[in-house]
Formats: C-alpha cells, structure tokens, sequence
C-alpha cells in the first residue's frame, strides 16, 4: 500500500504543479511506468485500465475537437454576445445567463470544453466592458464551478460519467433519464448560491454598447447555420447509437472528424492547426493516471471502500446516496475525481444498488470545486486564466470551493 500510495502522490503531485511545464500527460505516463517496474501493476492490468478509459478518452478528444472548429468559426464568441445582448445591460440577468450558457456549453461541449474554450471568450468581453477586477473574478469564479456541477445530463457531458457508465454498463438513454433531474435542480440551485455568495460584487448596470453585435462575429453563416442541424443530428444519434449499444467515441469522434471535414471543405478552419491544438496529452493523462491508480486497486485501497460503502448499502437508499457522493466528493477534492471515478466504481461493482453508482458521479463532479486541483477542467481553467493574466490564489478558490460546494451537493444528491 505504502508503495502504490507514494507513487499515486508523486504523480498526482507532478500533474498538478506542472514543474518546468512538464505535461500532465508526461507525469501520468511516467508514474504509470515507476508502478509497472516497481510490481505495483501488472502488463495485464494495463490492458483492464486501457479497456476502461479509452472510450471515454477518444469521445473526449472528439468533443474538444467539435468544440475547437466551433470556436474557429465564431459559434461561442457569438453565444456569448448573444448573452450579453439578452441581458439589457442589467448586471444581475447578465450574470445569471453567463451561467446559463456556461451550463449549457458543459452539458453539450463537456466540462472541459467550457473551461478551455469559453473561459478566455468570456474573459475578453468582461475586459471590453470595463468590468472591475472583482466583477470579473466573481463572473469567472461562477463560470468555473457551473462547468462542474452542469456536466451531469448526458454520458458525454464529463470523463467520470462515460467511465461510470461503461463500467455499470449503463446505456445513453437510461442514464439521460437518471440524470437529467439532477441537472436542473443542479443548474437552478448552483445559480442561486452563486448569486448568494457572489451577489456584492455584482454590478447594477453594464454597458453593452461596447459589445459587437453577435452576428459580426460568425466568421461562416452557412457553416454557422448548419452546425446546429449537425448538432441536433448529432444528439440524436446518441439516442439511436444506445439501442445498438454502441460506444460513444463513434459519434463524438466520428462526428467531431466528418464536421472538421466539411469545415476544411468551406476553408472555415484549418485541419492541420485544430489536430495539432487538440488535447492530445489527455490520452496520456487518462492511461498513465489510471494505471496509477490501479496500483491502489491491487493494494487494498477499493477493499476498505467497499467495506464502508456496503454498510452505508444497508441504511437505505437516502443514507447511501449521501454517503456515497460525499465520500466521493471529499476524494475527488483531495486526490482529483479521476482516480476517484474509477477507485470508487470498483469499490461499488458488487453492491446491487445503481443509484450509488449516479451518487458517485455527482460527487466526482461537484466534489472537486472544493479545491483548485480536484478536476481537469479546474486545472484547464486556472491554466487558462493564468496566461490571460488573472491569477486566483489556492485559498481564494478553496473558501470560495468550501463554502459552495456541500450545500448544493446535498441538494443534487436529494433529487436523484
């Protein structure tokens, strides 16, 4: 255990603070290397964890890679001043529709599709409006946590729940419907603590006549036009796709790489610079930090988990949902919700109570915000932030994080 657990650290460490900008791909690849050669993990296990993670892996490149041609051709940037334009120049509504779309871009785009893509567009247009820097902060801090706490609708929608649904086997449609009550209540309640907690330095008025107008920015009206029919088309083959049981990354890739096709064909965007750009290392990232984290696995860690979670089994369902997504959450805050996502769908694999496994992915998405490192969207957005020149310290966010975080957590986790 003593092994696995330093090795887990060491990685988990090197991921995090990113010494002399190593990737976060490079540190899991290298940890996941050290537990092979060290005994901790076997070449066998390898092939478990990559037979776990690489659906996940590959659907999340294709959602980035959508979401990149996207951006390209102005579809966020026009979503964004479309916002702004809806909210009148009153503060408060443009605050609460910036969590709207920040909302609907997670469920759609994934959590780190709006960190990574959404954040800095943002960013500009607060800038434009000559907002102070504890408006911005405060618009930015509430971007951050709905990215999170939104990304519970669909199994695309987060890593952890395309990991917990191939897991659990759990098909497109039965998880939609699972899922989609939690959302809402998750969305409505976020949006009133944010506004509870963030409400002071909200500005009355804003000046939208700053703003262009949204339409300026499409850089393709035909392409722009058609991607919504493509992504309705899209959404549906989701549904169509489950009644085959097939896996996601067909269409979240397949689709991400026949838009670039067409994109490419319009000379909208340029093939070459949006592959180069994609994500790659979060293929590393997720293989390397996985065989990591199987190394807990082998040494016990998910038989102790099992113990408690089995007992919480046995104080019905609302005891165990609870139970479940805090201690879920309360890892996911301290050791990052992907290891966290996989630790805990072993430890639940043999209690026959699938609300757990919904219990689980609410904590690994709301748990995190508890801390700056709990997610990938939350290093991804702080990452971001900081080359645009925002910086948001440790405690900053973990105050922020500690306050927010339980209470809507409970709430969520009462409507499943």
């Amino acid at each position: 255990m003593i092994t696995a657990s330093l090795i887990f650290l060491f990685t988990l460490a090197f991921i995090i603070v990113q010494p002399k900008n190593i990737q976060i791909g490079t540190s899991a690849v290298v940890g996941a290397c050290i537990a092979l050669v060290l005994g901790v993990v076997s070449f066998p296990d390898v092939l478990i964890v990559t037979n776990i993670v690489w659906d996940a892996t590959l659907a999340f490149i294709g959602i980035i890679i959508l979401s990149m041609v996207l951006d390209e051709i102005g579809f966020f940037e026009w979503a964004a001043l479309k916002m702004a334009k809806f909210s009148n120049g009153n503060g408060i509504k443009m605050f609460i529709y910036s969590i709207l779309l920040g909302a609907f871009v997670s469920a759609l785009f994934a959590n780190d599709g709006a960190a990574l893509i959404l954040t800095p567009i943002l960013l500009a247009k607060m800038r434009i409006l000559k907002l102070n820097t504890k408006t911005i902060v405060a618009f930015l801090l509430a971007g951050g946590f709905i990215s999170d706490s939104a990304s519970l609708p669909f199994v695309f929608s987060n890593l952890t729940n395309i990991v917990t649904a191939n897991y659990f086997s759990i098909g497109f449609v039965e998880y939609f419907l699972n899922m989609i009550i939690p959302f809402i209540v998750s969305v409505v309640v976020s949006t009133l603590f944010l506004w509870l907690f963030l409400r002071k330095d909200i500005p009355k008025i804003v000046d939208i006549t700053l703003l262009k107008e949204p339409k300026s920015v499409i850089k393709n009206m035909k392409l722009f036009y058609f991607s919504w029919v493509f992504l309705g088309f899209l959404l549906c083959a989701y549904f169509i796709g489950d009644a085959y049981d097939l896996p996601i990354s067909i269409f979240a890739l397949g689709g991400a790489i026949i838009f670039l096709i067409i994109a490419t064909s319009l000379k909208a965007v340029n093939a070459k610079h949006i592959i180069k750009e994609a994500p790659w290392q979060v293929v590393w990232f997720s293989i390397g930090l996985y065989i990591v984290v199987y190394g807990l696995k082998n040494a016990g860690l998910t038989d102790y988990l099992t113990i408690v979670l089995k007992d919480l089994a046995l104080r019905g369902d609302t005891i165990a949902i609870l139970g479940t997504g805090f201690i879920a959450a309360f890892l996911s805050a301290i050791m990052n919700n992907m290891p966290t996502v996989m630790i805990m769908d072993i430890a639940l694999q043999d209690i026959p109570n699938q609300s757990l496994a919904y219990a689980n992915i609410i904590g690994c998405n709301l748990g995190p915000k508890m801390t700056p490192f709990g997610s990938l969207a939350t290093l991804l957005w702080l990452h971001v932030l900081a080359k645009k020149g925002v910086e948001i310290s440790f405690w900053q966010y973990s105050k922020f994080g500690l306050l927010i975080t339980p209470p809507v957590l409970l709430v969520v986790l009462l409507s499943l």
